[in-house]
């Protein structure tokens, strides 16, 4: 595996990133910025540096969006019924999945062939949560995984046994193009969906959740027309191949709870708190 420097400290600030939520969740009141860059062997200055570059928004004011409870105020102020998605969308930035995502999917008879014939291409990329492996078809990215939490050999294994008679190519450079227009979310970014047909479904519903909101496991299987498949919903959620961009992570349970996630909890805990933070601040 060939990791660029950049990804290397991009790696690094999601670990400190990660060190704060652990921080946060282990104290009651908020941390000030001279404490918790003390936690992190850092100077205030440097610290406040990584969080603006990070999520652009101060330690203190992050804080509230890193906490146990975020997903209950998500619920309460953030919930989106997936009948109602389009019309929240209709102004903002919550549209933001529909200006610069498209997609095509496999057939079914394509997916069960499990890629044989199909060339995908691979590499390892800087993003806001650390080392991640994007991969991609001629039509456009089908393959996205986080490696922070899971390490880099299981995620790649991982990846790589969904569509295990596929060719594989490490090729980063033809990548990058739209590895840089997904995590910028700048011009448009084709994804390439290769899933059973059930799954397409829940993955065409999550696409609908507008930018910085949140919905229910339940709420996706009312709105694909099987209100009773919960179970088969949250297993497809977390069969999503392209995290991120297909955004599995604004799925919670209909209690508050935050509810799972592939690549680590940590790593979900810390999207909806970039979300929150960039979306109220806009």
């Amino acid at each position: 595996m060939n990791v660029q420097p950049q990804e290397q400290e991009n790696s690094y600030h999601y670990g400190v990133m990660r060190r704060a939520i652990d921080l946060i969740d282990e104290g009651g009141d908020d941390l000030s910025l001279e404490e918790l860059a003390r936690r992190m062997e850092m100077s205030p200055a440097h610290f406040q540096r990584l969080f603006s570059a990070w999520v652009g928004v101060s330690p203190k004011r992050y804080q509230q969006y890193l906490r146990l409870g975020h997903a209950k105020t998500l619920l309460r102020d953030r919930f989106s019924t997936l009948e109602t998605a389009h019309a929240v969308g209709l102004s903002g930035s919550s549209r933001l999945h529909d200006l610069f995502l498209r997609w095509e999917a496999m057939s079914p008879g394509e997916y069960a062939r499990k890629g044989a014939g199909l060339k995908i291409l691979w590499g390892w990329f800087d993003s806001p949560f650390g080392l991640a492996l994007v991969m991609g078809t001629v039509k456009g990215i089908c393959g996205m995984g986080f490696a922070a939490e899971t390490g880099a050999e299981p995620t790649m294994a991982d990846m790589r046994a969904r569509w295990p008679l596929a060719e594989f190519v490490e090729d980063p450079m033809a990548l990058r193009p739209m590895v840089e227009a997904a995590f910028s979310r700048k011009g448009e970014t084709m994804l390439h969906l290769i899933g059973a047909p059930l799954q397409l479904k829940v993955w065409e519903a999550l696409l609908n959740i507008p930018n910085g909101h949140v919905t229910t496991y339940s709420e996706i299987a009312k709105s694909i027309g099987a209100p009773k498949a919960v179970r088969a919903v949250g297993t497809a959620v977390g069969r999503n191949p392209v995290s991120w961009l297909i955004p599995c992570h604004r799925a919670l349970k209909k209690s508050g709870g935050i509810g799972g996630y592939h690549w680590g909890q940590p790593v979900k805990r810390a999207m909806l708190a970039y979300e929150s933070a960039r979306s109220e601040d806009q």
